[in-house]
């Protein structure tokens, strides 16, 4: 029986977020990860997705330099081979980064599947990397003397720990699918595998109208594709800003993509060459559509087979998730068992960021802090999609305050109402909403951005509304001329009754 501070179980951005964090106060860390450190977000998702979409980027920029601004510019190819390189290093330098911290922090990193089998016990099962199946021996990164009993013995790491002071539970998300939709990697792909099948298809019909769906819709668009993106609800990101969704649908259906909200899949069935689909829309007759390439992006569902649940008295809910007792702490009914990551009902957000909060939040919680770390504030956390255009919001939006029974005033100001808008022309918006104080503007609920790099100016957003700024609070402060963030500016000028440029 070995013994150590903390056990982690999973190493993804809430993993090795926690173990860093609590290795760096002192305590003695063990990480069991079964795949490799990074998890989803590093190896499947955001990294390698988003290296893709700067390369559609720069098609597109092709494509405006032609058409808008007479560089007689033509796009000869795209070398697949190429791409796909530059994105695999992009992740293979963030990967060995990644393992050097964890390294250099003392992190006991263990290659293995773990389950628990008590409260503060858990099983080790080393795995070989390359097949992921149970071999008998360990590959350890970073064993440091000093850690606790055993926990240096890189030749046995594997076997029964103990945690003096918790474990933490990271195990992260896989993608959902739909009940006869067999993904195969090629022609039903998944959002884990679309980055890694085959070539670049002709046609892809995407299915679902998160971020995640549109993000890849977008990226296909760029990359010649004919894409149809079909969502379910009404609109598109159904859980962001009315505006939010209005804006984008225009800017994707601008770039070719045909958008189907209210509508379903009746029925896939794969062919040699590719799939056809059965789709019903909100209104007429259901539609048959043809794709090289089918992408079920219908969200993920939290992964806990093989944790052994039971054996330390935890259950999951009935979509999957391990509900904390304790939201400040992220501490489960089982006291010592913390939960980080996607394996968090709602209000988490299941977002790489948010979970390195919350293995901020649990690390320093087991590390005995006083005071006890404020608690993770969920409606100040950045929501981004890295379509063309992108979208980016913190806070509540304007249904969402008014459900809450709030007095809210909105502004709403356009992207190509400055200058520097004029000059990306591809429209978009900054919206405010805040809550109304008497015969003016009191705190600032919720921002909401549509349209280039908003990604980067989110940021600003999430202190404003982190504060409980007010209009006039940041009517104070000079945004640079010209810029995109100007639009902000002006928004909250006008909002504070100073208004230059917006009527």
């Amino acid at each position: 029986m070995h013994e150590t501070d903390i056990i982690v179980i999973g190493g993804g951005t809430g993993g090795y977020s926690t173990a860093l964090r609590a290795a760096a106060l002192g305590l003695d860390v063990v990480l069991a990860e079964r795949d490799l450190v990074g998890g989803t977000c590093l190896h499947r998702g955001c990294i390698p997705s988003k290296a893709m979409l700067h390369a559609a980027e720069l098609v597109d920029g092709i494509s405006e330099a032609r058409e808008r601004w007479g560089v007689k510019a033509t796009l000869e190819a795209v070398d697949w081979s190429a791409l796909t390189a530059t994105r695999d290093d992009i992740v293979a330098r963030n990967h060995r980064g990644v393992e050097g911290h964890l390294s250099h922090a003392g992190v006991h990193v263990v290659r293995g599947s773990a389950a628990l089998t008590g409260p503060r016990t858990v099983r080790i099962t080393p795995v070989g990397v390359a097949t992921g199946t149970a071999t008998g021996t360990a590959i350890s990164a970073g064993a440091h003397a000093g850690m606790g009993t055993g926990a240096g013995a890189d030749a046995d790491a594997g076997g029964e720990w103990t945690a003096r002071r918790g474990i933490v539970l990271a195990t992260g998300s896989r993608p959902r699918t739909l009940p006869g939709l067999a993904p195969d990697g090629q022609r039903v792909v998944t959002s884990d595998d679309a980055l890694f099948a085959p070539g670049l298809p002709a046609s892809v019909l995407v299915l679902g109208g998160g971020a995640i769906g549109v993000e890849y819709a977008s990226l296909h668009r760029s990359m010649g594709a004919d894409v149809t993106l079909v969502e379910a609800a009404d609109r598109l990101l159904p859980l962001e800003d009315a505006d939010v969704s209005r804006h984008l649908t225009r800017g994707l259906k601008k770039r070719g993509i045909k958008v189907l909200t209210g509508a379903r899949l009746e029925h896939a069935e794969p062919y040699p060459d590719g799939v056809r689909a059965t789709v019903r829309p909100a209104r007429g007759k259901p539609r048959t559509l043809d794709a090289q390439r089918l992408l079920v992006a219908v969200g993920r569902a939290p992964v806990t087979d093989g944790l052994n649940l039971g054996a330390a008295g935890l259950t999951t809910d009935d979509r999957g998730f391990i509900a904390p007792a304790d939201w400040s702490r992220l501490e489960t009914a089982v006291p010592g068992i913390h939960v980080v990551g996607d394996l968090l009902p709602p209000p988490s957000l299941g977002l790489a960021h948010a979970s390195f909060a919350e293995g901020l939040l649990v690390a320093e919680t087991l590390a005995g802090l006083s005071p006890q770390p404020r608690p993770v504030d969920y409606d100040t956390v950045p929501r981004v999609t890295y379509s063309s255009p992108q979208t980016a919001a913190v806070g509540l939006s304007e249904a969402q305050a008014r459900e809450r029974g709030l007095d809210v005033v909105v502004n709403t100001m356009p992207l190509t109402a400055v200058a520097k808008g004029m000059v990306h022309g591809q429209g978009g918006m900054v919206k405010v909403v805040a809550e109304r104080a008497g015969e003016g503007t009191g705190q600032v609920l919720g921002v909401h951005l549509v349209g280039p790099h908003v990604s980067e100016m989110v940021a600003e957003s999430q202190l404003i509304v982190g504060w409980d700024a007010e209009p006039s609070d940041v009517a104070q402060h000079i945004h640079p001329h010209p810029t995109l963030s100007e639009a902000v500016g002006e928004a909250f000028l006008t909002l504070a009754g100073r208004g230059l440029h917006q009527i």
